[in-house]
């Protein structure tokens, strides 16, 4: 996902970090290199994953962009959304979010699970007659016209689909609590008993893949996409009412599309 700002020719001078702890805090030093001048902002729901994050994000005293600070409301030309999306028991409304807290001009930057994702798992339980393990995955189709109606231009959709592999049922039970929970609404609403756990243990052996000496193979498709925030479009009626600061980006926009042509 960071590989993909190479396509990106614009520099912000303020970037948010949408859910840094849950979404992977090794990025936040990329970023950082990459945009060694510009201010980085966190977004963290919980107050306890926002201090750890600041704490990564901490620049040295001596350094520029720690005597930039903005305030927080202030607008990012870069927001960047690791793995949020899937999460989000409203995504229309996380998107609309994204949206506001962007800069005119500024860019998104997420990734999220898609429908391809523990598709062995999902097959394994359908089989012993279990609920789904998670809920559905939304395709990335779908994903880039909820930009659209969010605002968002030029949306630009890509996957890709990775395999990887554990030694053991327990390890690989172990990624999947790191990953997330299981927010399907049929899941299992009581607590699993120890019959039933060493059950699905035995069940999980089954996925032992020749291919990759024996161990448990579990496919995840990765989603990744950007998109824009363009000036917002004057409606216009029987009686119209805009802000200065509409007019002036109409016109910049005009302007530039003129001397272009």
């Amino acid at each position: 996902m960071e590989q993909r700002l190479d396509w990106i020719v614009r520099q912000p001078q303020r970037w948010l970090h949408w859910e840094p702890v849950r979404g992977g805090l090794q990025v936040q030093a990329l970023l950082a290199r990459r945009y060694s001048r510009a201010q980085a902002g966190v977004s963290a729901a919980l107050p306890q994953e926002k201090a750890l994050a600041l704490r990564a994000a901490a620049r040295p005293w001596w350094h520029p962009a720690r005597w930039r600070a903005a305030p927080a409301a202030v607008p990012a030309e870069l927001l960047w959304a690791n793995m949020s999306l899937h999460m989000a028991a409203d995504p229309q409304a996380l998107i609309q979010r994204w949206h506001k807290a962007l800069a005119v001009d500024g860019f998104l930057m997420f990734s999220c699970f898609g429908p391809d994702t523990l598709r062995e798992l999902r097959a394994l339980y359908q089989s012993l007659g279990w609920p789904a393990p998670a809920h559905e995955f939304t395709d990335m189709h779908d994903w880039g016209d909820m930009l659209v109606a969010a605002g968002f231009a030029e949306p630009v959709m890509d996957m890709e689909r990775i395999e990887l592999t554990f030694e053991t049922p327990q390890r690989l039970l172990q990624e999947l609590r790191e990953l997330g929970r299981n927010l399907h609404p049929a899941r299992f609403a009581g607590l699993r008993g120890r019959a039933w756990h060493e059950q699905l243990l035995a069940a999980l052996r089954g996925l032992a893949d020749p291919a990759h000496d024996g161990r448990l193979k579990l496919t995840f498709e990765v989603i990744y996409g950007h998109a824009f925030r363009p000036p917002g479009r004057i409606a216009v009626g029987g009686e119209t009412r805009f802000s200065v600061e509409d007019l002036r980006l109409s016109l910049i926009k005009n302007k530039n599309q003129k001397a272009g042509a």
